[in-house]
C-alpha cells in the first residue's frame, strides 16, 4: 500500500513542481516523498521511476496530440528514431522515471544515516 501512495505523490508532487521549478524538480518531489515515506532502497526507486514514467509519458501524449505530432516528428528526426511519437514518449518517461528513481533512490540511503 505504502508503494501505490508513494507512486501517486511522486506523481502529484512531481506535477506541481514542473509549474514552478525547472525540470529537475522531480528528483525534489522524488527524494522529499522517500524520505516522508520510508521503504527499501529498491522500491522507492521503483517507485519514483513509475510515478514521474507514467506522468511524463500521459503529458508527452497530450503535448504530441495539441500539436498534431508535428513536434515529435521533428524531434524524432533530429534523434535518428524517425516519426514515432510513442517511442519518443517512452524515451521522455524513461529520461524523467531516472531522474526521480535516483532522488528517491538517494533520499532512501540517507534513512539509516537520519536514525542514528
Amino acid at each position: 500500500m505504502k508503494f501505490f501512495v508513494s507512486i501517486v505523490s511522486i506523481s502529484v508532487l512531481s506535477y506541481i513542481s514542473g509549474i514552478y521549478l525547472p525540470w529537475w524538480g522531480i528528483a525534489v518531489a522524488g527524494f522529499v516523498v522517500a524520505v516522508l515515506l520510508q521503504q527499501k532502497p529498491a522500491l522507492s526507486f521503483w517507485s519514483g521511476f513509475i510515478g514521474v514514467f507514467l506522468l511524463w509519458l500521459f503529458l508527452a501524449w497530450r503535448i504530441n496530440a495539441a500539436n498534431d505530432g508535428i513536434l515529435a516528428g521533428r524531434i524524432g528526426l533530429l534523434l535518428g528514431i524517425g516519426k514515432s511519437p510513442l517511442l519518443l514518449a517512452v524515451i521522455t518517461g524513461v529520461i524523467g522515471g531516472v531522474v526521480a528513481g535516483l532522488g528517491a533512490l538517494s533520499a532512501s540511503y540517507l534513512h539509516p544515516r537520519i536514525k542514528k
